[in-house]
């Protein structure tokens, strides 16, 4: 049978998602879990590749085993196992064409930035020394939504058949020192998010204008755009997926 699982980390101790052949990884940590406790070597597919240092609130995996008795069970059991910056969340039966990133049908991630000196954010929030004009890049993050090229935010050389992507939200928000950016879209280039917010601080702290903003979206270059926002302030928070994939028992 096919299962998702869905897990929950701190990405400050680990080379991103992705299997590495000398760096410590998400991936690893939770096929090595799971080959473990059910005595079968395993391999896990995920909804997408996290980089260096980025955290994850939702992130769903595949599997594919015989029959897993007790869900709970095996999810005690995990978190027991795993490392202390890894949570399981929940295992769900699914059909057997089901697939963490073909099927996901929406991601969001949020951007946190502290505008003052907080101890209890530091490696979970960029600090920044002075607040941004948060109305100016609410205007140019607006301009996301009927935008469909994104090359301009990709990490250069990316192997990617298109670099359309549907962006649904895009918005900054306030609460008292801290910062948010909440970006919603059916998928995202590598890196696109972190540029996406490097940009839209240019924008804020008056660097780059809204007309020049609307340059950068036009000139599918990289290095027309901001520097990217460092990683350990990003966040994917939660991936969405189609009802009937999931086996109700």
């Amino acid at each position: 049978m096919r299962y998702f699982i869905e897990i929950a980390y701190n990405g400050t101790s680990y080379f991103g998602w992705q299997m590495q052949p000398d760096a410590i990884s998400v991936q690893e940590e939770l096929e090595k879990a799971l080959s473990t406790l059910l005595r079968k070597d395993l391999k896990v597919i995920g909804a997408g590749r996290t980089d260096t240092g980025v955290h994850a609130r939702q992130l769903y995996a595949h599997f594919d085993f015989d029959t897993i008795e007790d869900a709970s069970e095996l999810t005690f059991r995990l978190n027991s196992f795993l490392p202390k910056d890894i949570s399981v969340r929940n295992i769900l039966a699914v059909r057997e064409d089901a697939h963490a990133r073909f099927h996901a049908t929406e991601r969001s991630y949020e951007y946190i930035i502290s505008t003052q000196k907080d101890p209890f954010s530091e490696g979970l929030a960029h600090q920044l020394h002075r607040r941004p004009n948060v109305a100016l890049m609410n205007e140019a993050a607006n301009e996301l939504l009927s935008h469909q090229n994104f090359q301009c935010f990709s990490r250069s050389n990316t192997d990617v058949k298109t670099y359309n992507c549907k962006v649904t939200k895009a918005i900054w928000e306030e609460n008292g020192n801290r910062l948010s950016f909440t970006i919603t879209s059916d998928r995202f280039l590598r890196n696109m998010v972190r540029a996406v917010v490097g940009t839209l601080l240019d924008v804020g702290f008056g660097k780059t204008t809204f007309v020049d903003f609307l340059e950068i979206l036009k000139s599918k270059d990289r290095t027309k755009a901001g520097a990217s926002a460092p990683a350990h302030g990003l966040y994917l928070m939660e991936v969405g997926y189609p009802k009937d994939i999931f086996i109700v028992k």
